[in-house]
């Protein structure tokens, strides 16, 4: 199964509140944003770790699930006064960001839309692996209740698809180490170039002991 994302810092949610009832004092339409362009627009959750509802003020989202939020929200809707008769609340992410590094053909952050987001496809979206990156030593910089974690995933592996890292949360940082060989021709490369960089200081130690001695 599938663990419920936690909510974090700048995640965008729509969120959209329900009612049953038929009564005009009691319609849900003030507590839900009209869309724009056909689009829903979405609630940014703040460096607080908020979001600013515009008919219910300031709520604390970081931290909750889609459902905990959701009941919160019904809470205020209900307590202290029933504001709407039998509300639901319906919550979706709007966004979802990753960053990959090392190895990959393109590195950097991904955004995609939605709230779902594998391994596999955030590797596809950066390009895939080179051929000097390490498929089966993935690491997955993860943080969860403000503490990182880092977890190994093979990307060859059969099993693949039953690791706590093949779907992916908000903000992981997705690392893509160099084989042995890449480490070892970087190695290589860097000797060469400072002995490039000896032979040419020795080429100008040279040529300027030529011209003093001539004069």
């Amino acid at each position: 199964a599938i663990a419920d994302l936690k909510i974090q810092k700048n995640d965008l949610l729509s969120i959209q509140i329900f009612s049953l009832s038929n009564k005009p004092e009691l319609s849900d339409a003030p507590f839900n944003q009209p869309s724009i362009g056909g689009a829903l627009p979405g609630y940014l959750v703040d460096n607080h770790g908020d979001i600013e509802h515009h008919r219910l003020g300031t709520i604390h989202a970081e931290g909750l699930t889609k459902t905990e939020l959701a009941q919160v929200i019904k809470k205020k809707l209900m307590e202290p006064v029933e504001v709407l008769a039998n509300p639901s609340v319906v919550i979706r992410f709007m966004n979802l960001k990753v960053t990959l590094l090392g190895q990959v053909g393109r590195e950097g952050v991904i955004t995609v839309p939605g709230e779902r987001l594998n391994i596999l496809e955030a590797v596809g979206l950066a390009g895939g692996v080179t051929d000097y990156g390490k498929k089966n030593t993935v690491r997955i910089i993860r943080e969860t209740n403000g503490q990182r974690e880092t977890g190994i995933i093979d990307l060859t592996a059969k099993d693949i698809f039953a690791s706590p890292y093949y779907n992916l949360v908000q903000n992981d940082i997705i690392i893509v180490d160099a084989t042995q060989q890449k480490i070892k021709e970087a190695e290589q490369l860097r000797t060469m170039q400072k002995i490039t960089f000896a032979l040419t200081l020795v080429t100008v130690s040279a040529t300027i002991s030529n011209i003093l001695f001539r004069n």
